[in-house]
């Protein structure tokens, strides 16, 4: 039996999937470049408008998050809580502390929305599905990984608008923490909490068809990211950034990606970690979630019109830390080997 040749795009597709680039990226500059050439049905306001169903689909994105939990394994995995601390502790102290300090000295006389998105960004919760991904290849704690990502998602309800209280007042001088956190309790962490309590019931199911809610997933995000981008360039807000700008704010991403890991590689070396709780460490620790970060930027953020300004440096840094972590991963599989 003859095997069907792939054809150009499946070959292409499967490259740019070894440097970490797969269709959900290529997804995202797509809509980005819809949103700058047809911003209409983005930003339309009403009952069914794609805004409404950006702001459902979330909620569901975080219900079937919930639902795909494992209560059991969530206990059992309180036990190494050094890894843990040291992971929570890179996600929510070692990011904003670099940012924030790079923001007072060389950004506070900057009303720039880039600065905010990187405050922003360096405040938001873990990734879950890449983040133990790249622990497998590289033969982390894997246990860990699915532990600290999970529980990343539900600190990062409070710890995010708490860094953004500090930020905000610091450049702008408005922020309401108690309304933000409200408002991502019912939109984030209740609906997590419902799918871990159907879990017993539904658990499997979820597993049974996580493919699929995957892809329902990143068609949400694509939708934010749509509508946001849309009002942004219908706004015009992007005209006052040139591309230096732009090339500028991908390497200030990149050097902010490396200056973490390694500090956060310090750390665990210091705490004489075994090299599975490193590799963990260093993964859960330095990447960002994009999923969590467009969710909570639509209930941070109430100008829309700069919202896709403000996601610019998250969404830099997530395509950048897919690439890079592809080939530390692949390089720690071989030194292990």
């Amino acid at each position: 039996m003859l095997h069907k040749e792939p054809t150009l795009i499946q070959r292409i597709l499967t490259r740019l999937a070894q440097f970490g680039l797969d269709g959900f990226i290529l997804g995202i500059i797509l809509v980005i470049l819809l949103g700058k050439l047809l911003p209409g049905p983005g930003v339309y306001e009403g009952v069914f408008s794609l805004k409404s169903f950006a702001t459902y689909g979330a909620s569901l994105i975080f219900f079937f998050y919930g639902l795909k939990l494992n209560r059991e394994k969530l206990i059992n995995g309180l036990s190494n809580w050094r890894l843990h601390l040291m992971v929570q502790l890179s996600t929510y102290l070692i990011f904003p502390l670099v940012v924030f300090t790079a923001f007072k000295f060389f950004g506070i006389n900057s009303t720039s929305l880039l600065w905010t998105g990187a405050l922003f960004l360096s405040a938001i919760p873990s990734t879950v599905s890449s983040s133990v991904v790249m622990v497998s290849i590289a033969g982390g704690n894997i246990p860990a990984a699915i532990f600290n990502a999970s529980i990343s998602s539900l600190v990062g309800v409070f710890l995010t608008p708490f860094w953004m209280e500090i930020f905000l007042s610091a450049s702008s001088g408005t922020f309401d923490f108690t309304d933000v956190v409200l408002k991502l309790i019912f939109q984030v962490l209740i609906p997590v909490m419902l799918g871990l309590w159907l879990n017993p019931h539904l658990g499997k199911l979820a597993d049974k068809y996580r493919m699929q809610l995957r892809y329902f997933d990143q068609s949400v995000i694509l939708l934010i990211v749509y509508t946001s981008f849309s009002e942004s360039f219908a706004s015009r807000v992007f005209d006052g950034y040139s591309i230096l700008e732009l090339m500028m704010l991908g390497g200030l991403m990149i050097a902010l990606f490396f200056v973490g890991f390694y500090l956060i590689s310090a750390s665990a070396n210091l705490l004489k970690f075994n090299r599975a709780d490193r590799i963990t460490a260093v993964f859960c620790g330095s990447k960002k979630s994009l999923v969590h970060g467009t969710v909570m930027s639509k209930v941070i953020f109430s100008n829309g019109g700069s919202l896709g300004v403000i996601l610019l440096p998250l969404m830099i840094y997530h395509a950048m830390q897919l690439v890079i972590c592809s080939f530390i991963a692949q390089k720690m599989m071989r030194e292990k080997h």
